[in-house]
């Protein structure tokens, strides 16, 4: 990481820091929110700072080794993101942009529920009659 400038360092730390935060906190959903976007945000920066200092310093060993652990630590953050989003999904959260294409939801407001008992109906009663709820013989 020689090759690397701070402003690299902070920003991946800081996200790993985050990480933490969200690993430590088991119920919260926005501590994984803020790590997931933190880490896609570090996708974009990584991609900056390569293109901008790879041609600035020479070649050796430390070097092309140090590019290699930072290029295999950015083709393996689309897979992190991945998995913090799964992570984020089974705590709850839920992603709310439609782009037009069908999914299948878990919306369950549609069903009834069993637990639910509905007010008594006297039709299913027959010896009751009337507003007053008299007994009464029925006549045929």
């Amino acid at each position: 990481m020689s090759w690397l400038t701070i402003s690299y360092i902070v920003a991946n730390f800081s996200v790993l820091a985050v990480g933490v935060w969200a690993m430590a906190q088991r119920d919260s959903v926005d501590a994984v929110l803020t790590f997931l976007i933190g880490l896609s945000l570090t996708i974009v920066v990584d991609i900056v700072h390569f293109s901008a200092l790879y041609s600035l310093y020479p070649g050796g060993d430390l070097f092309r080794f140090s590019v290699g652990m930072a290029i295999l630590n950015l083709l393996l953050k689309p897979f992190s993101c991945f998995f913090v989003y799964q992570m984020y999904r089974e705590r709850g959260g839920e992603y709310n942009i439609n782009f037009g294409f069908p999914t299948v939801s878990r919306n369950r407001d549609a069903y009834q529920s069993i637990d639910q008992q509905d007010q008594p109906d006297n039709s299913a009663k027959p010896f009751i009659q009337g507003e007053d709820q008299k007994h009464a013989v029925r006549a045929y």
